[in-house]
């Protein structure tokens, strides 16, 4: 394409934007809305996901070491824990510091435990943090075969009830973006095609005079990568403030959850709001010319 007609084409995209105001007007309008629903439900499921694996990786077991150790014995299994596939990390807790935790759980009624103190009434333990909930039974029996282990503690129904939900979320994730990309795709395609249908007769007089169909498709394209873009970059801009005032009513409510912070994946939402909507405008724009493009 030569410079001279790059600018021609480019003009008269920018040019007919403005003569269709209200179909332009609509079409990034569309661009905009269906951008913004795909990216709120996009935020929202990285958001439930994060939240599903800092539940994973927090998930605990307990494993009670065997009440004829020593301290230093008791102290030396830990790296034969650490060794074992699944396990994150464990931290030792003494007897002594288990009772007091005790007493703290209990409160007002820590009384009850008055005249106990210095005696070994709790076993030395280890809590014990895994990587992967799935494996939490298969995990618990290993550290159960280690020397001088008596118990081990795990919680398999908040294992079980995690990996539930993870399964449910990846389900709906996948259903729900299939729907939306379908709806999206549909209604934007839909919006292109009213607004080249506004244009037929511009078209067919522009083939009757010889115009060849490269003269009459660029000035489309052009128009379509405008309007794509400046709607996939005002759906960024959209996204950006929904998004940050969701969080604020979420976090002064529900202060305990930690939500992904916009501002650190901004740019690839950026870049992907932009792209698409580019994708949309160009390939709106050339796939639903070509029928008015026969007369």
């Amino acid at each position: 394409m030569k410079g001279y007609d790059f600018l021609y084409f480019l003009r008269e995209g920018v040019k007919s934007i403005f003569l269709h105001g209200f179909m332009s007007f609509a079409a990034v309008s569309v661009i905009l809305a269906c951008l913004i629903i795909i990216g709120s439900f996009m935020l929202l499921t990285m958001n439930v996901s994060m939240v599903i694996s800092e539940a994973e990786t927090s998930t605990e077991m307990v494993a009670f070491v065997d009440e004829t150790l020593s301290l230093s014995e008791a102290k030396s299994i830990g790296s034969k824990i650490n060794r074992i596939e699944n396990v994150s990390k464990s931290e030792f807790v003494s007897s002594e510091q288990a009772f007091k935790e005790y007493a703290r759980e209990l409160g007002e009624d820590s009384y009850l435990l008055e005249g106990l103190e210095g005696e070994s009434i709790l076993r030395h333990r280890y809590r014990v943090y895994i990587e992967d909930v799935s494996l939490t039974s298969e995990t618990a029996e290993k550290i159960r075969k280690i020397p001088g282990i008596a118990k081990v503690n795990a919680s398999l129904e908040i294992s079980q009830g995690i990996m539930n939900m993870k399964k449910v979320v990846s389900a709906v994730t996948y259903i729900l973006a299939a729907i939306l990309a379908g709806v999206s795709v549909f209604i934007i395609s839909n919006t292109v095609k009213l607004t080249t249908f506004d244009r037929r007769e511009e078209i067919a007089i522009m083939k009757m005079v010889g115009a060849t169909n490269a003269f009459i498709r660029w000035p489309f394209v052009f128009e379509g990568f405008i309007l794509g873009t400046l709607g996939g970059a005002l759906a960024f801009a959209g996204q950006w403030a929904i998004y940050d005032y969701a969080v604020r009513k979420i976090s002064e409510t529900l202060s305990v959850i930690n939500l992904i912070n916009f501002q650190s994946i901004a740019l690839p939402v950026f870049i992907l709001f932009v792209i698409a909507g580019f994708l949309v405008g160009i390939g709106g724009s050339v796939l639903t010319i070509r029928k008015f493009m026969r007369v």
